[in-house]
C-alpha cells in the first residue's frame, strides 16, 4: 500500500474537500448515469490536486483516471514515487512498480514503457527533462541531485555540471524563462497533454488519428 504520511498542510487547504465533496455527490448518482471521474492539475494545481489523496491506493478508489503536468519538486506523491521508482530507471523518467497504474512521460510514446500491463484508472505525470519547476529544490545548494548525475535528458545540455551553490541560482534563473520556449521542453506542455489523455481515458471510439488532429490543433 502507498501512502503519504498526511496530507500536506501548506498550499491549497480547500482542495481536498472540494474532491470529497465532488466525489460524494458522484457516488449518489445511479451507476449507469455516472460520468468518469476525472482529475487534472498542473504545475501547482498538480500540487493541490495531490493533496485530495493519501496514495495510489486512493487515487484507484476514488478517481476514474488523473493527469498532473509539470510538479513542482516539492510535491509529496510525486516525490515518493521517485524516490521509491524501480531500480536502475533515471530520476528524469522513471518507472514505479513497472507502471502498473502510475507512468511518467516527458512525450506521448514514453506512455508504452514499459511494456507490461497498465491497469486502469490511470496515473500520469508529464515532465520534461528540461523543466526547471520540477527540478529547482533547496537541496540543490548542497546535494547533487539524480537527475544530474545520471545521463542527462535530451533537452539538457551535455555539459552541465552540478556545482555547489551555483547550480541552484543557475535552475532558479531558468523557473523566469520555463514557460517562454517552444512546446515540449521546459514548462511548456501542449498537444502532449490530448495524448495523455488518449491513453488515461479515451472517448468512445476514440483513435490515434483523432489524438494527432487533436495534438496539432492545440499546438497550433
Amino acid at each position: 500500500m502507498d501512502l503519504v504520511p498526511g496530507r500536506p498542510a501548506q498550499g491549497h487547504p480547500g482542495r481536498p474537500e472540494l474532491f470529497d465533496q465532488i466525489h460524494a455527490a458522484w457516488s449518489r448518482l445511479p451507476e449507469r448515469r455516472r460520468p468518469r471521474l476525472l482529475v487534472f492539475g498542473e504545475s501547482l494545481g498538480s500540487f493541490g490536486g495531490e493533496a485530495a489523496f493519501s496514495g495510489t491506493d486512493d487515487i484507484r478508489n476514488r478517481t476514474d483516471g488523473v493527469l498532473w503536468v509539470g510538479p513542482p519538486n516539492s510535491n509529496a506523491l510525486w516525490g515518493q514515487l521517485t524516490r521509491r521508482r524501480d531500480h536502475g530507471t533515471p530520476q528524469i523518467l522513471p518507472t514505479y512498480q513497472q507502471g502498473a497504474t502510475v507512468r511518467f512521460a516527458s512525450q506521448p510514446s514514453d506512455l508504452r514503457r514499459p511494456a507490461a500491463p497498465w491497469t486502469a484508472p490511470r496515473l500520469v505525470y508529464l515532465q520534461h527533462p528540461s523543466d526547471p519547476i520540477t527540478w529547482w529544490s533547496p537541496r540543490l545548494l548542497l546535494r547533487e541531485p539524480d537527475w544530474l548525475r545520471e545521463p542527462k535528458g535530451p533537452d539538457v545540455l551535455p555539459a552541465m555540471r552540478w556545482y555547489p551553490i551555483v547550480t541552484f541560482w543557475q535552475v532558479s534563473a531558468d523557473m523566469v524563462f520555463a514557460t517562454k520556449v517552444p512546446p515540449g521542453h521546459g514548462h511548456a506542455y501542449g498537444g502532449e497533454q490530448a495524448a495523455a489523455w488518449a491513453e488515461i481515458a479515451p472517448p468512445p471510439g476514440w483513435t490515434p488519428g483523432r489524438t494527432a488532429q487533436l495534438q496539432q490543433l492545440i499546438g497550433d
